[in-house]
């Protein structure tokens, strides 16, 4: 199944190619594919140097942990990501560990590494679903996540099975032509909604 965007200008082919899918094949991933996920990740950049992103795996051959992080999900993301071979919490450190100051970027910088991590996924043929839709707390008392940390995000990683097999409900998920804002709505010079020369 391609879902290859169709840019307005050329960008780099894995941009291109990445995309979210909802219905997974249930084959496993390599753990070496997965030790360099994680080390791309490793590599995003961050405020400080600070990398306040931890992650939490589970594959399906670890049948506890991966109900475990399922549990964490709601319901509606339950639904589908239990077909995927590997979930992921993505947790953040709240304060550096510096100064023990507020790091504001720390979302922005579990971002970075996500992206890192899911452009080493799309080189390597698997797909990655980013999700918010979680219990923070839940994931707080089941893993045991310590104050000072917050699980923020979840992810799904494999590979993207065939949506003619999946329910109607996901089939159109995934078939959807896919579709972003243009440049002129996002990217602004001079004053607020005033479209930057820059894409012009």
């Amino acid at each position: 199944m391609s879902k290859q965007a169709q840019p307005s200008y050329p960008i780099h082919e894995l941009l291109a190619k990445r995309w979210s899918p909802y219905w997974y094949d249930e084959r496993p991933v390599k753990a070496e594919d997965l030790r360099s996920i994680f080390e791309a990740a490793r590599w995003a950049a961050s405020s400080y140097n600070e990398q306040p992103w931890r992650f939490i795996v589970a594959t399906k051959d670890q049948p506890e942990q991966y109900a475990k992080v399922l549990s964490v999900l709601v319901e509606a993301n339950q639904a589908w990501a239990q077909r995927a071979p590997v979930l992921v919490l993505g947790v953040i450190g709240r304060n550096f560990e510096r100064n023990g100051k507020p790091n504001k970027a720390a979302e922005h910088d579990l971002g970075l590494a996500a992206a890192s991590l899911t452009l080493e996924a799309t080189a390597r043929g698997l797909h990655v679903h980013q999700m918010i839709g979680l219990d923070p707390e839940k994931g707080r008392s089941v893993f045991g996540v310590p104050a000072g940390f917050e699980v923020l995000t979840a992810l799904a990683i494999g590979y993207a099975a065939d949506p003619a097999q999946a329910p109607e409900a996901l089939r159109g998920r995934d078939t959807a032509p896919r579709g972003r804002k243009p440049l002129s709505e996002i990217v602004f010079g001079g004053t607020w909604g005033q479209v930057s020369s820059a894409v012009k």
